[in-house]
């Protein structure tokens, strides 16, 4: 894209509209849990808009990709996070004491590290058309390609993984 400030704009906007999403979503699971049915459905309607506003912002900025490059995307993304993102929160949060944190970086980095090999996995082996089924633990994000008997990061039982 030749428009500088208009490729600002958009990934701006992408990360507004993302971050909505993901505020929305968590929005939508409080309500629902104080039984507040229609506040979660208004909230996760909202939470699927703000994704596409999100999704067309990333593509008319040109950051969507051949999926090869996007794994290689995904691949230095992850990486990053495990490797100098995480540590240096891991960091700060140990110097101020604050043990939730603590344990949220710590899971998150153990979980993005698996993300990264199963996504240089992927790019390996690109052309593998056989179908691959992914499990996600839903506490701390970890991913596996079959059910464990609990999770390695943080033991929620394998049956409590999503399969994907």
């Amino acid at each position: 894209m030749e428009n500088k400030k208009t490729l600002e704009n958009l990934m701006a906007a992408f990360a507004g509209e993302s971050q909505a999403n993901r505020k929305y979503l968590a929005y939508g699971n409080k309500a629902e849990a104080e039984g507040k049915i229609n506040a979660a459905k208004l909230f996760r309607a909202a939470a699927d808009a703000e994704t596409l506003h999100a999704h067309k912002h990333f593509e008319v900025a040109g950051k969507l990709k051949s999926t090869r490059e996007n794994l290689v995307d995904a691949v230095n993304g992850e990486t990053y996070e495990y490797k100098d993102m995480y540590p240096e929160f891991l960091k700060v949060a140990e110097e101020e004491g604050n043990q939730a944190a603590i344990r949220t970086f710590t899971l998150a980095l153990k979980a993005e590290e698996v993300h990264a090999r199963l996504y240089e996995e992927a790019l390996a082996d690109i052309e593998n058309e056989e179908e691959i089924f992914y499990y996600l633990c839903p506490l701390c994000g970890n991913i596996e390609k079959s059910v464990p008997d609990k999770c390695f990061i943080c033991n929620v039982p394998g049956a409590k993984f999503i399969k994907y």
